[in-house]
Parts: structure tokens; C-alpha cells; sequence
């Protein structure tokens, strides 16, 4: 039975679930690991997360279909990236199909928790892995810690897929994304007084500029971008420093073999973006937030398409990717998890 929550008001924020996964490395190997109740972690003032920041996450959802089907989207692919994170940070890589096997698991043992279908919230899934055991030299933990907990969550930006102001960064990013191609916590931790900075001027999020010559486009602090041309082409920014998005690719395979565009990913020139007729952020979180302005220090952009609301070419792509989500269309081969 579903939990006693108004979904539609859900902000992006943490409630407690009764459940979450638990796995500990010890001794060169994982244990067999399982659900646990108690949300609390007990660590000396030592461990290594605390001192040298050894942790990385992943971040995905589970949702209700139109069926009535609980599922994840892709969760084979936040397995792998998590494993790549894990290794470039020293950690012992937890198996990918037992990240599988544990998110179905966590979320089966929260299915009250579960937004229903068409309520606009999603079961908001977070894995993690910290290095736990004391370490006051610089060097990696010998003990490790692997959990998912769930948290029903709504939009992430407010106002769901309504146009956002975003600003370009002042600053670069110390902690790139793309270090080896990780995502690891540490990085958002380094990223968040530009974004509180853009915050305070009035703006939902950053543009990071490439950091060595600062001209050409990169992502923001918490997702990918995507810009439609005026002739329908999608483009997305290459860089060996963002984040492999699994939303970014996954749109990229719905703009080509659902809607039949051209896709491009390519270096972007910031002197190109107010040619671009959509801009929009991707990531899980979001799926996609349309951008209707840039401010750039002083200069204002305002992309012709999609001020008001999303523009065309990135409603198709929302509507589609969700859609496939959701089950109200055929997904391709191995992207639908079925949870229950």
C-alpha cells in the first residue's frame, strides 16, 4: 500500500524509507551484504572519507509505468560508471550485477514509497561507497562501505520543465568531472560555492567554460547540456572532463532513432551558443530543463525557442525518453528494468 504522502507536493529533498542496502569490505573482499533498518552510519573521527574524501555515488530513479509496473531505466550503465569511479579513486569496484541485484532489492523492500504513475515524483535512488576504517596518512582505506538508500523526490528545479536563467561560472572547476571519467562526490562538494554563488545572483545554475582557454562549452555543475539548431540538429558538448552522462547518451539514441535527427557531438564554442534555437540541462535528476537565458557578464541570450516553455525539438525528446520510461512506449532492448 502506498505510504500517506502528498506526491504532487514532493520538493527534491531526503524523507526516510525503512530500508536501504548494506554491503562491507573487509579483509580484501565484499560480504554477502543485505537490507538493513537503521539509517544511521557509526565511523571514527578517522575514517578515511572524512580526511581524504575516499567516496563516490551514483544517483538514478524508479517509477511506476502506465501498467503498473515498478522499474529503473538503465541501471547496468550507473553499475559500470560507478565501478569506473571506483577504481580511479583507489576503491575496490563493487560487482556490477550484485548493484543491480541490490537496487532491485532496495526498492522491492520500499515499494510503498513508490510515487504513483503520473503523480510527477519519482523514488529517488542513491548508492554510495565511503572508505570507512581509520587512515591518517595519505593513502587509501583498507575498509569500505557500499549502500543505496531511497527517498521519494519531485522536480528537481522548481517549476518542473519551465524555462531556467542560468549564468556562465566565474570560476573553473577544481575537481573536474572527467578526471579518468568519474563521477565522484567529492567533485559536487567543489562545485557548490560557484552554484550557491549563482544562486545568490539570481540564477538556477552555472555554464562552465572549458578551463583552459574559456571558450568553449562544458556542462554545469549538476548536468550535461544539449542545444537544438535551427535547422533540428541536436549537438552536444565533447570534452575529455564531463560527466558521461547516462541521460545525455540516452537522448542521443532517442534523437536518432525515434525522431530521426541528426546528432552531433562535437566541441561547442561559446561564441556558437546564440546560434543554437533550445537549450536544455540533462541528467537523471531532471531528464531535461529547458534554458530560455544566459547571462555571460553583462551579455544576455535569450534563445528563440522556448522562453515561455520548452521548445519543440527538446519537448519531442522529453516526451519520448519519459514515455519510454514510463512504458507508454517500446524501449529498446535491455533499457527497462522490471523491479515488481
Amino acid at each position: 500500500m502506498s505510504k500517506d504522502i502528498d506526491w504532487g507536493s514532493l520538493g527534491f529533498g531526503y524523507i526516510p524509507t525503512e530500508y536501504r542496502y548494506v554491503a562491507r569490505f573487509k579483509d580484501g573482499k565484499w560480504d554477502e551484504g543485505g537490507l538493513e533498518t537503521t539509517s544511521t552510519i557509526t565511523l571514527s573521527e578517522c575514517a578515511c572519507v572524512f580526511q581524504y574524501c575516499q567516496a563516490c555515488f551514483e544517483g538514478l530513479k524508479a517509477y511506476y509505468t502506465e501498467e503498473g509496473n515498478i522499474v529503473c531505466f538503465r541501471p547496468d550503465l550507473n553499475a559500470k560508471r560507478m565501478a569506473d569511479s571506483a577504481r580511479r579513486l583507489e576503491m575496490p569496484p563493487f560487482p556490477e550485477d550484485r548493484f543491480v541485484e541490490a537496487v532491485k532489492m532496495v526498492v522491492a523492500a520500499n515499494k510503498d514509497y513508490v510515487p504513483p504513475y503520473g503523480s510527477g515524483a519519482t523514488l529517488y535512488i542513491r548508492p554510495f561507497m565511503i572508505g570507512t576504517n581509520s587512515v591518517i596518512g595519505v593513502k587509501p582505506a583498507s575498509e569500505y562501505e557500499f549502500r543505496i538508500f531511497v527517498t521519494p523526490v519531485g522536480p528537481y528545479f522548481k517549476g518542473g520543465v519551465k524555462p531556467i536563467s542560468i549564468t556562465v561560472s566565474d570560476f573553473d572547476r577544481a575537481a573536474p568531472h572527467g578526471t579518468g571519467n568519474i563521477k565522484a562526490g567529492l567533485n559536487y562538494a567543489m562545485s557548490l560555492h560557484p552554484l550557491m554563488e549563482a544562486h545568490r545572483a539570481g540564477f538556477a545554475e552555472n555554464m562552465y567554460l572549458d578551463p583552459e582557454t574559456r571558450t568553449k562549452v562544458e556542462e554545469t555543475g549538476g548536468a550535461n547540456f544539449i542545444f537544438i539548431t535551427k535547422d533540428g540538429k541536436l549537438v552536444t558538448p565533447k570534452s575529455d572532463s564531463i560527466l558521461p552522462s547516462i541521460t545525455r547518451r540516452s537522448l542521443l539514441d532517442v534523437a536518432r532513432d525515434y525522431l530521426g535527427m541528426e546528432v552531433e557531438t562535437r566541441e561547442i564554442p561559446f561564441t556558437e551558443v546564440s546560434d543554437f534555437a533550445e537549450c536544455g540541462l540533462c541528467g537523471t535528476a531532471a531528464v531535461i530543463s529547458p534554458v530560455g537565458h544566459i547571462y555571460n557578464h553583462g551579455e544576455d541570450i535569450y534563445f528563440p525557442s522556448g522562453m515561455d516553455e520548452m521548445g519543440p525539438c527538446l519537448k519531442k525528446l522529453y516526451d519520448t525518453l519519459t514515455g519510454i520510461q514510463m512504458g507508454r512506449i517500446a524501449p529498446p532492448e535491455g533499457w527497462i528494468y522490471k523491479i515488481q
